[in-house]
């Protein structure tokens, strides 16, 4: 409708569209392998109101141990969930139109969201969305932990941390806290995203393996070829695409190269001379036949990097 609305229950905060915000509990701290167990949303909606989603989850694939006793989830208490699988029609359309917020989010919750949707084929779209990161807010501003930043914002103990919805709740508290406290602090959805955004660089992908610099253009973010685009190592480095999509990185990365590359070889296409215009002439070529392609020269930074990205933390 293009009316900004000022949430006055005890938020200062300009929205033009729902803002949700959640927190998940999974099997594991690996964004590439680990699925949901819990899932808890509070919606905000622009004329003030709030709308809960809660749903435990069957993650189809044993939930360690010590995990459980983090969370308090065990296998026996959602082996009659539904899978995400069975969900994901409703939470997409809890969601909706939803810029995303949460607790240390743009590096795990909403990943580990997208990766959900896209094993499951669910035609659910992130790219749209303005994510905020209370976390990186937090830290910007204080540099500590939740449950200190719930003490320190809101005067206040966690009692029941690691419970889904009880965590989201205390997120929100904390972001309306945030919002009270720091007058210089953007009151709008867009300008959060962008200082809650996890270094200076605009991160392309959830997992920072990918970015946009200046110009627009598509680069790699990390390993040997940090800061070069994708378009000019597919000129000097063909199989290193390869490489990505081979190794550990998540489904989204790997589909917003592919992405990248189609549009790369799409622009190719259109630049190179047209059907039944005369060749160029060419030279006789008496050199040997070419050795076989080799793989890559990964780097040893770039082989730790995908290290770090199979067991990174939440």
């Amino acid at each position: 409708m293009g009316i900004l609305y000022l949430i006055k229950k005890n938020m200062n905060l300009t929205l033009q569209r729902p803002f949700a915000v959640f927190d998940l509990e999974t099997t594991g701290v690996n964004v590439t392998q680990d699925r949901i167990v819990e899932i808890a949303i509070i919606k905000l909606m622009p004329d003030g109101s709030e709308e809960q989603y809660y749903k435990r989850v069957n993650p189809t694939v044993p939930i360690p141990k010590e995990t459980s006793e983090i969370h308090g989830i065990y296998e026996a208490d959602i082996k009659d969930a539904p899978t995400f699988a069975q969900i994901a029609d409703e939470v997409a359309a809890f969601i909706s139109d939803a810029d995303l917020a949460g607790y240390n989010s743009n590096k795990f919750d909403i990943p580990v969201l997208a990766e959900e949707f896209l094993r499951c084929n669910h035609p659910f779209d992130v790219s749209t969305r303005k994510f905020v990161d209370v976390q990186n807010i937090f830290h910007k501003m204080e540099q500590r932990t939740l449950a200190a930043a719930y003490q320190f914002y809101c005067n206040e103990k966690m009692e029941n941390a690691h419970n889904a919805l009880y965590d989201t709740q205390v997120t929100l508290n904390v972001f309306k806290a945030q919002l009270e406290r720091y007058e210089d602090l953007s009151k709008t959805v867009e300008g959060l995203a962008a200082f809650s955004r996890q270094g200076n660089v605009e991160w392309y992908d959830f997992a920072g393996r990918l970015a946009i610099n200046e110009k627009g253009q598509v680069m790699y973010n990390f390993g040997k070829h940090k800061g070069k685009t994708v378009e000019v190592i597919h000129l000097t480095e063909p199989g290193y695409y390869g490489w990505m999509l081979d190794a550990d990185f998540p489904l989204y990365t790997k589909q917003l190269l592919r992405k990248e590359m189609d549009r790369i070889k799409t622009a190719a296409k259109k630049a190179a001379p047209q059907a039944g215009a005369p060749a160029a002439p060419q030279q006789a070529n008496y050199s040997k036949p070419k050795p076989k392609a080799q793989e890559p020269d990964v780097s040893i930074e770039d082989k730790l990097a995908a290290l770090k990205n199979k067991f990174s933390g939440k």
